[in-house]
Formats: C-alpha cells, structure tokens, sequence
C-alpha cells in the first residue's frame, strides 16, 4: 500500500512536468507571434553592394568577415545598441573603423582588437568604454527601423550592412 506522501510525490511531479510543457508551449507561441509581427519587412528593395567571397587566393585583409547582428532599442537613445561580432578566425584591429547610418552619422572606433567569435556592442548613449561595450555619446538616438547599419573598416571598405528592424 502507497503512503500518502508517496502520492503526493507522484501527484506533483506530474504538474511539474505538466506545468513545464505548459510554459513551453505558452513561450513558443508568444516567440512565433512576436516574430511575426516585427520581423524585417524584407520585400522592400534594397541595393547592398557584394562583399568580396573569400577565397585561398584572397589576401589576409579581405579574409575578414564582421557581422552586424542586432540593434536594440532602436529610436531611444539610453537604450540602442549595435551589437558587432568578429564571424572570422583571425583577430581584427578595429582601430578607425566607422559605423554609419544612413543620414551620415559616423562612430569612429577607438584602438582596440576583436578577436574571432567576440561581440561588442556600441552604445548611441554616453558612459565609460570597456573592451566590450563602447559608447558614442550622442545627446539623441540614432537608429530608426528600417535604416541601414553599415560597417567600414579603416580603409574605407565596407564590412558589413544591417537593416534595422
């Protein structure tokens, strides 16, 4: 014969798991609709200039690949920020490098190195830089939906491009 708390042992674990695939279910469908709702309209046509394709002929400098992966909170100023992840395998100096928007605002990069797989985000609000989070300073936001995020190296040469959701 089962003692009573060997029942409620077994009683609870049951909504435990029940309330887990609940909450599984709840978030996905959440996700799903959210995704939905505010993913890129990617109909509009864009002109995006090629990228050079990398070959074992391409020279070290055009083996680069840097990767605009997000801007967060665009249109607010305390809260944007452009996230940057090195996508190669081989550290990149981003010492003069610009991010730009398309009505010309510029963020220079200070001296600094990315190595392969790091992000780094760079703040449009002011506060003290660190070897991960960079700060432009600006007194208003900059990035709005549907703009384009784009990345040039020290040269001139664009890396890469984003467009904000």
């Amino acid at each position: 014969m089962l003692s009573f708390e060997h029942m409620d042992r077994r009683r609870l674990l049951g909504y435990l798991l029940l309330n887990a695939l609940v909450s599984a279910l709840v978030t996905g469908t959440i996700l799903f609709f959210y995704d939905r709702a505010y993913r890129a309209d990617c109909s509009q046509a864009v002109l995006i200039p090629t990228l050079p394709a990398v070959t074992d002929a391409t020279p070290q400098a055009d083996r680069i690949r840097m990767d605009i992966i997000g801007v967060v909170g665009a249109g607010t100023e305390s809260g944007e920020i452009v996230i940057i992840k090195n996508g190669g395998e081989e550290a990149v100096i981003l010492t003069g490098w610009q991010l730009q928007d398309s009505n010309g605002n510029a963020y220079i990069f200070p001296q600094l190195t990315l190595y392969p797989a790091a992000t780094l985000q760079v703040h449009t609000a002011g506060g003290e830089d660190t070897a991960t989070d960079l700060y432009w300073d600006r007194g208003a936001a900059v990035w709005q939906p549907g703009e384009i995020a784009m990345l040039y190296d020290s040269q001139g040469i664009l890396r890469a491009l984003y467009r904000v959701p």
